[in-house]
């Protein structure tokens, strides 16, 4: 992908097929257990690394790092730590850590016999942890390559999901100035050129022309026109998937403006679409069996003259009047005339990704996304995958009841509800409305930012739910259900 407006960097996953295994420094995997009783993992390494372990008092913390010399003090062996001894206690990504740890060198993960760990996931844990964002500073071109075996079976899949989740990070990571509604929308242009499919974009007063009011209100504002950005892909004959990404390049907070703290990462508030676009990607690049389409409304959210106002009422696409709580809850006003369109060719199903609320991150943190959604099997089925591909999400109500608290005096309906509880739940239920009742749809309302270093997951822009969506569509369209 190559545009003049965002030169993203080409993603390098850190993986050698080239490099003779006995040319491979080992990789040992070990839990406190394997180095107290001595286990098969830990009796398959030399007298001296077993001496050097315990002289070090490594004990196998989840993410310890040993680094074993030989006589004449060269790398001998790496030890990187598991934590406890049951796998499922363990951080599935725990080699993630070992790409940004390690010296430059070619390596190999020495796996016993009878090891029951997933190469797979290994591998993409790897990968995920190689990612740099270094378009603003220069970094060291040279990092550690993982030598790959025949044990993974799906590699082309990992590396599509890994670049994917690259393409999602750059464009989160990637500030304003450079990352605009215009270079969103590049973004998208160019993905959907990569695999020949036409994408319409509707940019400025376009927008009022062809009924996307809310759309337009919340972005005329700023410098940068307003867009909506609308590709499909695959074939006619598939199940229907229609992905939906909240576009915000910027969110000042429009004119109940955001303190400069609340401002700070607000780069990330395009998130969302980062997500769309990076799952957009993943899908394309293994032609999974859907009719994929992808709407993106890019919109800042500015202060200038022509800014909407707190207390003014809006008409929606779907022709509903929509009264102004708060100009910082634009996110939900420009999906919900995306969603509406959505809704208007009957797909299968539609998922809509946004960072949407502060009330899902005091609720479930910054490492977990919010899910919400009209069909208790599909969430049920997303949430699972979620938490076996090391993705997670978490249910939540759609609580009814809640809806009251979305009333209007003036208007068809308020976009943020009264009182300062629920924030997550009201959020989706206002865009609930905007779904039509036989559709199933899902909403996640996700931080896209990782404000701490963890295994395969660098301080930064981060896909979440990305890959949990990926393994879920694939196992309802290609494997059936």
């Amino acid at each position: 992908m190559t545009n003049p407006s965002y030169a993203f960097q080409t993603f390098d996953p850190g993986f050698t097929g080239t490099t003779p295994s006995a040319q491979c420094t080992p990789i040992y995997l070990l839990t406190a257990d394997s180095i107290t009783f001595e286990d098969e993992q830990f009796e398959a390494i030399s007298l001296r690394a077993k001496n050097w372990i315990k002289a070090s008092n490594f004990v196998g913390a989840g993410g310890a790092t040993l680094l074993v010399p030989d006589d004449e003090g060269l790398l001998s062996c790496v030890v990187l730590g598991l934590g406890p001894a049951q796998i499922k206690d363990q951080d599935p990504l725990i080699v993630g850590v070992l790409p940004q740890t390690l010296p430059n060198g070619d390596y190999r993960i020495a796996y016993g016999e009878n090891s029951v760990r997933d190469h797979g996931r290994d591998a993409l844990a790897w990968a995920l942890g190689s990612y740099r964002f270094d378009r603003y500073k220069k970094m060291a071109t040279a990092h550690p390559k993982l030598r790959i075996d025949h044990g993974v079976a799906n590699l082309e899949e990992l590396l599509a999901l890994a670049r994917a989740t690259a393409f999602g990070r750059d464009l989160i990571s990637t500030p304003t100035n450079d990352m605009g509604p215009q270079q969103i929308a590049e973004a998208a242009q160019a993905l959907a050129g990569t695999y020949d499919v036409p994408c319409r974009t509707i940019v400025g007063d376009d927008l009022l022309t062809e009924n996307f009011p809310m759309i337009h209100a919340v972005g005329r504002a700023s410098d940068q026109a307003p867009r909506l950005v609308d590709f499909s892909w695959g074939s006619k004959s598939n199940p229907k998937v229609t992905l939906v990404g909240k576009g915000v390049a910027f969110d000042t907070g429009g004119l109940d403006i955001k303190s400069a703290a609340g401002m700070l990462l607000m780069k990330k508030d395009m998130g969302g679409a980062a997500n769309v676009l990076a799952l957009a990607s993943a899908i394309m690049a293994t032609d999974l069996p859907v009719r994929l389409r992808v709407i993106i409304p890019c919109v800042e959210n500015a202060i200038s003259g022509s800014a909407f106002r707190p207390g003014d009422v809006l008409t929606s696409r779907s022709g509903r009047t929509v009264e102004i709580g708060n100009t910082d809850a634009e996110g939900r006003l420009i999906l919900a005339d995306a969603l509406t369109l959505a809704g208007e060719d009957e797909p299968d199903l539609i998922v809509d990704m946004a960072t949407l609320t502060g009330a899902a991150r005091v609720a479930l943190g910054t490492d977990i996304a919010g899910l919400f959604s009209n069909d208790d099997g599909f969430a049920a089925g997303l949430q699972a995958a979620s938490l076996a591909e090391a993705d997670p999400l978490w249910h939540m109500p759609l609580w009814q009841p809640y809806k009251k608290l979305l009333d209007s005096k003036i208007a068809d309906i308020n976009h943020i509800a009264s009182g300062g509880y629920g924030g997550a739940i009201t959020a989706a239920l206002f865009l609930s409305t905007f779904v039509g009742a036989e559709t199933k749809w899902a909403h996640i309302d996700l931080m896209a930012f990782n404000p701490t270093a963890k295994p395969g997951k660098p301080i930064g822009g981060e896909t979440q739910g990305m890959r949990a969506l990926y393994s879920h569509l694939k196992q309802l369209y290609a494997h059936g259900q």
